[in-house]
């Protein structure tokens, strides 16, 4: 009878044995499984930063060109004044030069 209480106990220390281990190695396995998913989050928070970083200088980009596109189109209007105040100096000039109209 001694003997079979001592199978029986070392049944249950050997079954309590597994069941920790087990337990044990369950726990590793989800603590790694944390530790890996907090360096995907950190990668995608970078991930994340490069993405708004690489935007917002293609806007700054866009409002330089745009800039520029407005300061191109303002010089030409400037321009286009200048070249018709031009002709008519020029042919203000003609009127009052008394050798042109002594031509006509």
């Amino acid at each position: 009878m001694n003997a079979a209480i001592v199978i029986i106990v070392l049944a249950i220390l050997i079954v309590l044995a597994l069941y920790f281990g087990l337990r044990k190695r369950q726990e590793r396995k989800v603590e790694e499984r944390r530790q890996l998913a907090d360096q995907h989050r950190d990668m995608a928070r970078m991930s994340q930063f490069e993405a708004e970083r690489t935007a917002a200088q293609a806007d700054e980009r866009a409002a330089r060109a745009r800039r520029e596109q407005l300061a191109a189109e303002q010089q030409k209007l400037e321009a286009e004044q200048h070249r018709a105040s031009a002709e008519d100096l020029h042919g203000r000039a003609d009127e009052l030069d008394p050798e042109k109209t002594a031509d006509s």
